[in-house]
């Protein structure tokens, strides 16, 4: 796959910079008491479970920040799988160095390869039908960045980066649409497209009749709201490719195939970057 050169955003070494602000602090009273600021060592991070890697650059940012001689080696790409117990990223330098920005680092790490390895499998689950796989604005605040790249390093596809990128009608913009008339859904498609007509318009719809208005508009997207699969075949079969179709709403891995065999275009997951669980990694020493 090809990924986006993550470390060319400049929030990147922004974040890294408040990361290590907030749990270094003044210092890293440990280390100093305890070890000799000269010492050299060579380590490396693992991970403790099988995963989908993601991070290894974030990482490796996080280490040089502390101290820019500090050399690290990708053994295992962002995108790749790992098994249990494989070498992610190699590390030599100071060890007082390498130690204070140890967990800064494997916290960027770990939360990035659990977002990439959930997504994987919402992937492949969903492959024999090619449907996307698409992550949501349910995000960490100030990590978005990092959390939607990790869906891409997991095979997933981003939906909008922010409220700027593309407009999304839901229920409660309908419901407060001054001087419409909430069933129109094919009239707010086009006041839409009146005030943004170089972005993507999308809508959200939850019954067949709502799918129905919102098609005579001419939207980008329909979003498909809690339905059931037989549901979803049937605005499959009535849209008829006028239209890309997103599958939203409680859609568990276990169900995620039978969602992508009605057809839609899409599964757009909030799970993904709220409820990934952290892959666990180590920092283990190699030599000291």
């Amino acid at each position: 796959m090809v990924l986006p050169d993550l470390m060319r955003n400049p929030r990147v070494a922004e974040a890294v910079r408040l990361a290590l602000e907030e749990d270094v602090g003044p210092g890293d009273v440990t280390t100093l008491a305890l070890v000799d600021p000269d010492a050299q060592a060579v380590g490396a991070i693992l991970s403790r479970a099988a995963c989908r890697v993601a991070g290894g650059a974030v990482a490796a940012a996080v280490l040089r920040a502390v101290d820019p001689d500090v050399v690290c080696e990708t053994v295992i790409a962002d995108g790749c799988d790992a098994a249990a117990g494989a070498t992610l990223l190699a590390i030599r330098g100071r060890a007082a160095a390498i130690l204070t920005a140890e967990r800064t680092a494997l916290n960027f790490m770990q939360r990035m390869c659990g977002i990439a390895t959930l997504t994987s499998r919402f992937a492949e689950a969903v492959k024999p039908w090619g449907t996307q796989i698409l992550d949501t604005r349910k995000t960490t605040p100030g990590l978005r960045l990092f959390e939607k790249y990790s869906v891409l390093c997991g095979g997933g596809a981003n939906h909008r980066f922010g409220l700027f990128d593309r407009v999304l009608m839901k229920d409660n913009h309908r419901r407060l649409w001054q001087g419409g008339v909430p069933s129109r859904l094919d009239l707010a498609v086009a006041a839409a497209r009146r005030c943004f007509p170089a972005i993507p318009v999308e809508v959200e719809v939850e019954s067949i009749e709502e799918l129905i208005s919102a098609l005579r508009g001419k939207p980008d997207w329909v979003m498909l709201d809690n339905m059931d699969c037989a549901t979803m075949r049937e605005c499959v079969r009535l849209t008829a490719g006028q239209a890309r179709l997103e599958a939203s709403g409680g859609i568990t891995l276990e169900r995620a195939a039978a969602v992508a065999a009605t057809g839609v275009d899409a599964i757009s997951l909030g799970c993904l970057t709220h409820s990934a669980p952290a892959v666990d990694l180590s920092l283990e020493w190699d030599a000291v």
